[in-house]
């Protein structure tokens, strides 16, 4: 039980922050320039993660939730948005 628990617990800190990179792009860019590749690696990763968790019972919830985390501002930070603000910021 306590392994579901923490398998769900990390599937829907995966879907949050997936979810709440998709908005901030949509209000950031628009749906014309909306990152879906960004938003691909985003999902393939977070089904990685949870497949992990599930697998190894070492880890924790509290990492497996970090690491994604951590992963989401990655994929954030190569979007043209957050790009284009860089440029701006450095010039």
């Amino acid at each position: 039980m306590k392994k579901t628990l923490g398998t769900i617990l990390v599937a829907a800190a995966v879907v949050m922050l997936t979810g709440t990179f998709a908005f901030a792009q949509y209000a950031a860019a628009g749906a014309g320039a909306f990152p879906y590749f960004q938003f691909g690696c985003l999902v393939i990763g977070g089904l990685i993660v949870v497949s992990l968790k599930r697998k190894f019972e070492q880890m924790y919830t509290a990492e497996a939730v970090g690491v994604f985390a951590l992963y989401t501002v990655l994929m954030a930070l190569f979007t043209n948005p957050v790009i284009e603000t860089v440029k701006t910021i450095v010039s």
